[in-house]
């Protein structure tokens, strides 16, 4: 066992804790520079994001495979000594049973969480029966359970996010999630106060997650007096990223202008970060 490995139940108990009480932001890297760029402005935990990762290899969301998957993980747990919560789609299993097999590779990587969602991925139901959604869910359950439970487990409620934004039926879901193990609970999609208000209820002593994919009225203040726990952003920052790539590049296309760079970052402040001393090339 290496030493990183030796310290992983530290981190586990540590992200644990973060979710007892007040509400703290999980931001969502998409490679190793961004999950140690984060980690040097001070938060305590980082999420992966699946789209920002399928975006990195020039695919959309949804197109990575497991094995690319747990690979992905590995590098982000190991990257810094931060807990990692993993989005881990469905559960990349066409069963009950391949969900558990996958879950259990997953928290081999070194993660201290992962989520599982209820999207079917087909168009026109594109949220899976209640019941089969719970079974996968348990089955995640069961698994994170023969591996020693210090793994969280999130239940996501995709009615929002997939288009069927039937507040009813996402409170319905999430309580069955909690009743089948999940340890937290989210409904991305959800923006309102009162959308936000009524998960928390539902909730009852489960911590909540909520997704802040762009700008909001709310402050972090604000969602925090709501009784969320803990606030992620999902593929924000990677689309925030890629915004700036193409804000930089399509004047040089439309105009042979290069004004969109005026905004990059130094090449010496990204050595400085990234070596933790002014030393090296400055970049070209």
């Amino acid at each position: 066992m290496t030493s990183f490995d030796a310290d992983l139940p530290r981190k586990r108990a540590a992200f644990r804790q973060l979710h007892a009480a007040g509400c703290f932001v999980l931001p969502n890297p998409w490679d190793v520079g961004s999950a140690r760029y984060l980690q040097r402005q001070g938060f305590h935990a980082l999420a992966t994001t699946s789209a920002g990762c399928a975006w990195s290899e020039g695919r959309p969301d949804g197109a990575v495979s497991l094995q690319a998957t747990l690979e992905h993980l590995r590098l982000m747990a190991a990257a810094t000594p931060l807990p990692l919560n993993a989005d881990f789609g469905d559960g990349f299993g066409a069963t009950p049973q391949a969900v558990a097999e996958a879950v259990a590779a997953a928290i081999d990587t070194g993660i201290a969480a992962l989520s599982i969602e209820d999207a079917s991925g087909v168009a026109d139901a594109p949220l899976r029966p209640i019941g089969q959604a719970v079974e996968r869910l348990r089955a995640a359950r069961t698994a994170i359970d023969r591996a020693g439970g210090d793994v969280l487990l999130v239940g996501r409620a995709e009615n929002f996010f997939v288009g069927v934004p039937d507040l009813q039926d996402t409170l319905q879901r999430l309580r069955a999630y909690a009743e089948a193990g999940a340890d937290v609970l989210y409904a991305p999609g959800i923006s309102t106060r009162e959308q936000i208000s009524a998960v928390v209820a539902a909730a009852g002593s489960k911590p909540v997650n909520l997704l802040v994919g762009g700008p909001t009225p709310l402050s972090l203040q604000d969602i925090a007096a709501l009784g969320v726990r803990r606030v992620s952003l999902g593929g924000a920052l990677a689309r925030a990223a890629w915004g700036g790539l193409m804000q930089a590049t399509q004047p040089i296309v439309q105009d042979g202008r290069f004004d969109g760079l005026q905004q990059a970052a130094s090449g010496a402040a990204l050595n400085a970060l990234f070596l933790g001393a002014g030393l090296g090339r400055q970049g070209q």
